[in-house]
């Protein structure tokens, strides 16, 4: 995810000071991605650096208050008329841990998979329970709107991975059952070698 595009994204609506930009991202994004404060004023600085915000002198309570200057505004747009690029696939720890799992000798490979069903399945059920209580309690808010599509991509993604851990269990299968037929022919191969040389 784009902080820095998150930014300048919340600065079109006008000027804003950190902890008002790190508020407005939580709320705006319904908590489903946690932003630290330093992390904020970091972009910030860099931003400002690139020309895409302009800073204020700080005001009576101390705040100094960024602006999105035209450059920064060119840059958000372009942002948003663009497609997220898939084609590099983020590293995935799970992917990562099931590939070595599969090559080291003792690891229940089996009990992995359901370990991290089990997991997904419960961040799906809590997707689709916040849901559930988002439609309920605020049906036409704008902010609710940008909340549950939040969610809803939460579900997809947890269910995209149930179907790939499905998936990873039949290969699996397979491939054990290979393995059999594969050793069960090379035992009886060794077998017809034997009764040759007796």
């Amino acid at each position: 995810m784009s902080v820095k595009h998150a930014l300048l994204a919340l600065l079109e609506d006008g000027p804003r000071h950190g902890y008002q930009l790190r508020t407005e991202f939580q709320q705006r994004t319904g908590g489903t991605w946690p932003l630290n404060v330093g992390q904020v004023y970091t972009t910030l600085a860099r931003l400002e650096r690139d020309g895409l915000v302009a800073s204020s002198d700080p005001d009576d309570s101390g705040h100094v208050r960024y602006q999105v200057t035209a450059s920064g505004r060119r840059e958000v747009a372009a942002w948003f008329g663009a497609p997220v690029c898939r084609r590099q696939r983020p590293r995935d720890e799970f992917a990562i841990k099931l590939a070595l799992a599969v090559t080291t000798p003792g690891v229940d490979v089996t009990d992995l998979l359901e370990q991290q069903r089990a997991a997904t399945t419960a961040v799906l059920e809590e997707c689709l329970a916040l849901k559930h209580e988002e439609r309920a309690q605020h049906p036409d808010d704008a902010d609710d709107l940008a909340r549950s599509l939040l969610l809803d991509a939460g579900a997809f993604e947890a269910e995209a991975e149930l179907r790939w851990l499905d998936h990873c269990e039949s290969r699996l299968r397979r491939a054990a059952i290979g393995l059999t037929v594969c050793r069960d022919d090379e035992t009886e191969a060794s077998t017809n070698d034997l009764r040759g040389v007796i």
